[in-house]
């Protein structure tokens, strides 16, 4: 795991949501890793149309983001690496690459993760920047 810019940084609410999501995702922790939304999240992770989310409408409530770790992060090995943490407000944007592993094959993925929490402290939102025809084509 390559969290330690974001554990090194100042403490901040949407930090620390950022470094747990991250860490159960690594940790294939999956219970973890729901619990940590709201119950009327939205999960953007490409935002905007694509073979994960065909409408560009985002992974929206419990039994959607469910359906996504078990479609979308269940099946393969990632590895974050963040370079850049900027956190403010409610929100944390995360600058670096994930490795995705799957069988043979690996892949990286250049993007920017923008958390978000609601009132309650919880995640409320994840808006992944990334770009799926390079990362499919293996321009990273």
């Amino acid at each position: 795991m390559s969290i330690k810019i974001l554990e090194d940084a100042r403490p901040h609410p949407a930090r620390a949501m950022a470094i747990r999501s991250i860490q159960c995702v690594e940790g294939k922790d999956r219970e973890g890793w729901l619990s940590l939304w709201a119950d009327d999240a939205v999960i953007q992770d490409p935002v905007g149309v694509s073979p994960l989310d065909p409408e560009g409408l985002g992974h929206r409530g419990t039994e959607a983001i469910t359906a996504f770790y078990d479609q979308v992060i269940a099946p393969v090995d990632l590895r974050f690496q963040i370079r850049q943490s900027f956190a403010c407000g409610d929100e944390c944007a995360n600058v670096g690459t994930i490795t995705t592993k799957l069988g043979g094959m690996v892949s990286r993925t250049e993007l920017v993760m923008v958390y978000c929490l609601n009132a309650e402290g919880q995640l409320a939102s994840l808006r992944a920047f990334w770009e799926f025809e390079d990362t499919a084509a293996g321009v990273y």
